[in-house]
């Protein structure tokens, strides 16, 4: 398989949905879709979607179905399948490492719970070298709103800034730059002091996101760019900003723990409760 966009199917809405958004970012990109769908291993934890037995003429006719679906909305898109033999979490990653960027669903289970990822979409995120987009059951048409990155000022990753700029020049739409900064301790003991650290610390910030930007408005300079410095939660910040989002990018550390390979608080946070598209971007 040649690089280019590898989508996890299983005949759920949110995969189907995945797929459409691989399939409008793969005509934005110029390359294919490749399909792909890993058998459950865990017979209790088969969804009720998928019949127990026999499993891969179900899945073979699955990744049918939903290549024809795409080929029919998009004529000319290049359109592959692979049924994978090993399971999901290691037959995703293994089939990333061949392509560009890999997109999955999350589901939605309302109210302030937010989104389900699960477990099999966290273990990917955090284990594939590559961006992984994870996509909710479409709600309605996609919003036309800016790229959305998070960042921190002082620690910025290229990757993630590089990711977000060239989504928003193929999607033809502005990036907002988001820096959540957590008030010290001493900031919350007085209800006078929280105003006067805002207004010390705020433009401060802005000031370092204005110069971080500059080279990278040079680089791209049909993208529109703006900042936001927000104070408190980095996680929650980023929810906010979703809400007016066409697309959330958000960087994810590639170094694992004793625990195995995590996404971090803020990247959960996000994959959690985003009402867009959330591209998960590892660096160093």
């Amino acid at each position: 398989m040649t690089a280019g966009i590898v989508v996890g199917v299983d005949g759920t809405e949110q995969a189907e949905a995945a797929a459409e958004w691989a399939a409008e970012e793969a005509e934005l990109r110029g390359t294919g879709v490749h399909l792909v769908h890993a058998p459950e291993p865990w017979p209790g934890a088969v969804s009720p979607l998928v019949p127990a037995e026999p499993g891969e003429p179900w899945a073979e006719e699955l990744l049918a179905t939903t290549a024809r679906r795409l080929r029919a909305h998009r004529p000319g898109l290049p359109v592959t399948t692979r049924l994978l033999t090993s399971g999901p979490v290691q037959g995703l990653v293994d089939a990333a490492d061949a392509a560009d960027l890999l997109v999955l669903g999350s589901r939605a289970v309302g109210g302030a719970a937010g989104f389900l990822v699960g477990s099999v979409g966290l273990a990917v995120a955090g284990a594939v070298e590559r961006p992984v987009v994870l996509v909710r059951a479409a709600g309605g048409p996609p919003s036309p709103g800016p790229v959305t990155v998070g960042i921190d000022a002082e620690q910025p990753e290229d990757a993630v800034l590089a990711f977000a700029f060239e989504e928003a020049v193929r999607r033809r739409t502005g990036l907002s730059v988001v820096h959540a900064r957590q008030l010290p301790l001493y900031a919350t003991l007085g209800p006078e002091m929280v105003p006067d650290v805002r207004l010390a610390v705020a433009p401060e910030v802005e000031r370092s996101l204005e110069d971080l930007l500059e080279p990278w408005r040079v680089r791209y300079p049909g993208v529109k760019s703006g900042t936001r410095v927000v104070i408190g939660s980095a996680g929650l910040a980023l929810v906010r900003a979703s809400g007016d989002a066409g697309l959330v990018v958000v960087g994810r550390r590639t170094r694992r723990s004793v625990l195995g390979a995590r996404i971090g608080s803020v990247a959960h946070a996000v994959l959690h409760h985003s009402r867009v598209p959330v591209a998960l971007v590892p660096h160093d």
